[in-house]
């Protein structure tokens, strides 16, 4: 519950800021990569997939916790080991997206010069574009500073919880695979991990409809 209001004041307070801005940065324009594709112009596709991994993996808890209730501890096995999967494959497409922000450089007029800023907490490069070109392509302002700590703020508080909900499951696992549960008559502890996943999985659609959509 606490992990809820936390989460809640957060967004709460991103979207006041944002709304009190005269200009906030086109998630079209900010998160249009996609590894293996160079520069091309992909908007939102990198996140959806990392959309779909988080909610595939919410699918496979609940069939973990529907094997557990039929105590068959094979297929909790089977289920639990593609939802640790699914989150370490979101984990790792998040570190690519932030490492993608944080090194990749973006031309910025200031002060009447172009300089090379790259998105961090300290630094926007996403600011409205003008009439200048570089390299073929307009050339932005700073955009306004507390994106970035907004993004990485909120983003990297929800990866701290998804990879304590991999590190929870696969203690689940673990114990699944000792034939702890077994020996306990039920498998309630899997719903309670399930419980978490899902409220992780929830999390990721509020924070991915206020920074990625709107």
């Amino acid at each position: 519950m606490s992990d809820a209001f936390t989460f809640g004041a957060f967004l709460i307070s991103y979207g006041t800021t944002r709304f009190s801005a005269n200009f906030w940065p086109d998630p079209n324009r900010v998160f249009n990569a996609f590894p293996g594709f160079g520069h091309q112009n992909l908007p939102l596709a990198f996140v959806s997939l990392m959309t779909f991994i988080l909610i595939i993996s919410s699918v496979t808890m609940v069939l973990a916790v529907h094997e557990g209730h039929n105590m068959n501890r094979r297929g909790v096995e089977k289920y639990m080991l593609w939802t640790i999967l699914g989150g370490l494959a979101f984990l790792g497409c998040q570190a690519w997206e932030w490492t993608h922000l944080i090194t990749g450089e973006h031309a910025v007029l200031i002060n009447g010069q172009i300089s090379e800023l790259s998105t961090t907490v300290t630094h926007n490069p996403w600011g409205p574009l003008t009439s200048v070109m570089h390299d073929g392509h307009p050339v932005g302002t700073p955009g306004p500073v507390a994106f970035g700590g907004f993004f990485f703020g909120i983003t990297g508080f929800h990866g701290f919880h998804v990879a304590s909900g991999v590190a929870i499951n696969l203690i689940m696992y673990i114990k699944t695979r000792l034939g702890h549960f077994d020996q306990r008559g039920h498998y309630e502890m899997i719903e309670k991990a399930g419980l978490y996943w899902h409220f992780v999985d929830l999390v990721w659609v509020f924070v991915f409809l206020c920074f990625y959509l709107i």
